[in-house]
């Protein structure tokens, strides 16, 4: 059972009457980010997403599996999602509720549907072995903006990720550990990102990053996904009220110029990562390349 305190209506009113005077809560822009952290720990591909008060922390795993039979050549790539008690009081552990179906599924077609992972570069060996990639995304603080801010964090943790080599002898296949063989960097394809909005006094004020008073109070939120070229992977208007198309036509200028500000920040956290790993002596397995 969801558990979240309802807004009042004063509340709710005086957050809808200060955006009709272009004023949000935190004195941002309706188009502004919240202050946006990504940073990385010594394991590979752990990482953590701090936009605003909302905090995720993001670890990437791999192991060898076989591959599903109707996609032989392939390997296998899974984003799983959990809504505890730690993030939110309104949360029950354990307990799967509507938000938690919604934000995996969002970041699911924005980052696995759009082939952001190139997944033939992960088969070992046709129909027998293959790497299986799993993206766990916790959500440590809540206040806003799940769908962005785990999307920032598996795509970050997918960059900085390096899984064992592994090669096939004899028919068999073989993996090195770290202190054996580099470490290999998965194959990214593109850079895709969502880009989350809502919509207030029937349509006529749009925010970007809303917090999350600003989502109780929206009457409907829409999201895009797409790429630094400026690609759409993703639109989606899930529930509440009717949305005008001109507002995903509008939107989608600003969804591409926060996509590009976005994956910027992303990079310079990868550069300031090799950076340290080069002063602890790591850089050689921070360069892994993979030859695919």
């Amino acid at each position: 059972m969801n558990k979240e305190a309802l807004l009042s209506i004063a509340e709710r009113d005086f957050i809808l009457n200060a955006l009709r005077e272009d004023v949000r809560l935190d004195g941002r822009g309706l188009d502004q980010l919240r202050p946006l952290k990504v940073s990385f720990g010594e394991e590979y591909g752990h990482v953590k997403v701090q936009l605003g008060k909302t905090t995720l922390i993001i670890r990437i795993s791999s192991e060898v599996t076989k591959p599903r039979d109707d996609r032989p050549f392939d390997g296998v790539f899974t984003i799983a999602l959990e809504l505890s008690a730690m993030g939110s009081p309104a949360w029950d552990n354990g307990r799967q509720g509507d938000l938690e179906t919604y934000v995996t599924n969002v970041v699911d077609r924005v980052v696995r549907h759009s082939n952001a992972l190139d997944t033939e570069s992960l088969c070992i060996l046709k129909g027998v072995s293959c790497w299986s990639i799993r993206a766990d995304v916790h959500v440590v603080d809540y206040d806003g903006n799940l769908i962005d801010a785990a999307c920032i964090g598996v795509m970050a943790g997918l960059q900085h990720f390096r899984r064992p080599d592994a090669v096939v002898k004899d028919g068999q296949v073989v993996v090195y550990g770290i202190d054996e063989r580099l470490p290999v960097a998965l194959n990214i394809t593109h850079k895709p990102l969502s880009v989350t909005f809502h919509t207030f006094d029937e349509g006529k004020r749009v925010i970007l990053d809303a917090t999350r008073k600003e989502e109780q109070a929206s009457e409907a939120d829409v999201v895009i996904g797409m790429n630094s070229a400026g690609d759409v992977c993703y639109v989606s208007k899930f529930s509440g009220a009717p949305v005008d198309a001109i507002v995903f036509v509008t939107k989608s200028t600003v969804a591409l110029e926060k996509v590009k500000e976005i994956n910027g920040i992303i990079e310079k956290a990868l550069q300031a990562d090799l950076a340290k790993r080069t002063n602890t002596g790591m850089v050689e397995a921070s360069r892994a390349e993979n030859d695919r």
